[in-house]
């Protein structure tokens, strides 16, 4: 099966230097990668983990400007 990779709405080259990654969810956890550079590899992290990033990030505790 063929990861479906998504990309940030960020990620269309009007915001400020526009460096967004892309996600998909893969058999062995969720898959992180460069939007610019897709074919540059990626990483794969757990689902619980990139969860907790991801409350971490919508509750403000996380600033990444």
């Amino acid at each position: 099966m063929t990861a479906q990779w998504c990309k940030s709405s960020y990620s269309n080259g009007t915001h400020e230097g526009s460096n967004c990654v892309e996600v998909a969810a893969l058999v062995s956890g969720v898959g992180v990668r460069d939007s610019k550079d897709p074919g540059g590899g990626q990483v794969t992290v757990g689902r619980a983990e990139f969860g907790a990033l991801l409350a971490r990030i919508r509750s403000g505790a996380l600033d990444l400007r």
